[in-house]
């Protein structure tokens, strides 16, 4: 079982950064692979970023590549979203969200962090 927990949201001017973090809690949180997600008003969930568990490969939505990085610190059993250059369509909530490799379903779920950028 894994816990995780969104942080690192807020208000933030177009064209400025934000890093959400997403820790967890559980002992084979090192073992899955985290994909970060976000939700707009009125629109569909969207994937926006993934890594596996080694950290040794990544994936990124069109709408992030080139202006956002993930990453992960094992010993701290966090990942990262770095958000550079952000737009006022990045305002969202995000979550991040844990499955096992092999599967392709999410199980776990953060509760998401508020991201609002203002143009």
């Amino acid at each position: 079982q894994v816990q995780l927990v969104e942080s690192g949201g807020g208000l933030v001017q177009a064209g400025g950064s934000l890093r959400l973090s997403c820790a967890a809690s559980g002992r084979t949180f090192n073992s899955y692979n985290i994909g970060w997600f976000r939700q707009a008003p009125g629109k569909e969930r969207e994937f926006v970023a993934s890594i596996t568990w080694s950290g040794g490969s990544t994936a990124y939505a069109d709408s992030a590549k080139g202006r956002f990085s993930i990453s992960r610190h094992s010993a701290k059993n966090t990942v990262y979203l770095q958000m550079n250059s952000l737009k006022p369509e990045d305002t969202a909530v995000y979550y991040c969200a844990g499955r096992v490799p092999g599967v392709d379903k999410y199980n776990y779920w953060g509760q998401g962090t508020q991201v609002t950028v203002s143009s």
